[in-house]
Parts: structure tokens; C-alpha cells; sequence
């Protein structure tokens, strides 16, 4: 189960972090085509998770048409058995405050879910009851499972796969 370096969606680019940029993200080394609040505290925690060869690490979000990257989305590692043991990811997402409003989290989040479906893979998000914006992002692309809160409280919720559709 593999996904692509780079998920192409109408206004963005969703990268692979490489290791060297993680490492560079955590040393306080900018990129001249960054948002000058990118990367958030979030985004600092993600380049933490980033593993050599995997497809299955955080992702900057990019805008297609200048390159400017203003945010991370991506999954917590590969795939594990989820509780009816199908396999199961789970996903974070951001972005920096002035890039937010705009749908362009929904986009990111539709972009990598076609690619977990073709793959027969459920997504998992937790997220605080209180953040409103991310709750909105879950209920526009499909995660209407509620698995109850976590350890943080926060809610667990849970999108299941969507098979692919002719056209």
C-alpha cells in the first residue's frame, strides 16, 4: 500500500516532508518560499513523525500557482489494523491563520482521501470539541463516525472508505 510523493489537487500541492527538511523545520531554518508563519507549532510536531520512505508521513500544503507552503496535512505513520481490524490511518491538518476560511483544508483533506479510498483504507481524526473550523472540515469530506473522545478529550471520528466511482 503505497501513496504518491505528491497529491495534485485544482490549488494545491500536498509534499512530502523530506527528512532533511524535517530536521531543518525543527533547527528554526525557514525556506524562502514559506509562509512567514509556517511552520506553526503543529506543523513542528509533524516534522517529528517524518520516517525516510514513507508515503504515509506529513505533507506540506502548497499552492499550486506561486509554491508558497502554508501549512502541513498528512497521516500519523502507514496504515494499522483499526478495531474490526481493516486498515485504519489517522490524519492531522493546519494552516497558518490568514490562509484559513478559504476551503482550502477541505481540499487538502479530499485530495489525500481519494487515494486512501482507491487503497481501501479508513481514516481516522481526532479533534477538540471546541475547534469548530476542523469540525467542519471532518463533516464536508465524510467523517460521520463518532468513536467517542480520547485520552486529551478530544473526539475521535472516523470516515469509512468510499468505493471509487465510474465516470
Amino acid at each position: 500500500m503505497s501513496l504518491p510523493p505528491t497529491v495534485t489537487t485544482q490549488r494545491l500541492a500536498l509534499v512530502l516532508i523530506t527528512p532533511d527538511e524535517a530536521a531543518r523545520m525543527r533547527a528554526g531554518e525557514r525556506a524562502a518560499t514559506w509562509h512567514p508563519d509556517y511552520p506553526r507549532r503543529d506543523d513542528l510536531a509533524a516534522a517529528g513523525m517524518v520516517r525516510s520512505d514513507d508515503p504515509w508521513g506529513p505533507r506540506h500544503i502548497m499552492r499550486s500557482f506561486d509554491d508558497v507552503v502554508f501549512g502541513s496535512v498528512g497521516f500519523f505513520g502507514p496504515p494499522s489494523p483499526g478495531p474490526d481490524q481493516d486498515p485504519e490511518v489517522e490524519l492531522g491538518f493546519g494552516l497558518v491563520a490568514d490562509a484559513r476560511g478559504r476551503g482550502v483544508a477541505t481540499e487538502a483533506v479530499r485530495g489525500l482521501l481519494v487515494h486512501t479510498d482507491a487503497l481501501g483504507v479508513r481514516v481516522r481524526a481526532s479533534v477538540s470539541p471546541t475547534n469548530a473550523a476542523s469540525l467542519r472540515v471532518l463533516a464536508k469530506t465524510g467523517f460521520t463516525e463518532l468513536r467517542g473522545s480520547n485520552e486529551d478529550g478530544e473526539l475521535v471520528m472516523a470516515r469509512p472508505v468510499r468505493p471509487a466511482t465510474g465516470g
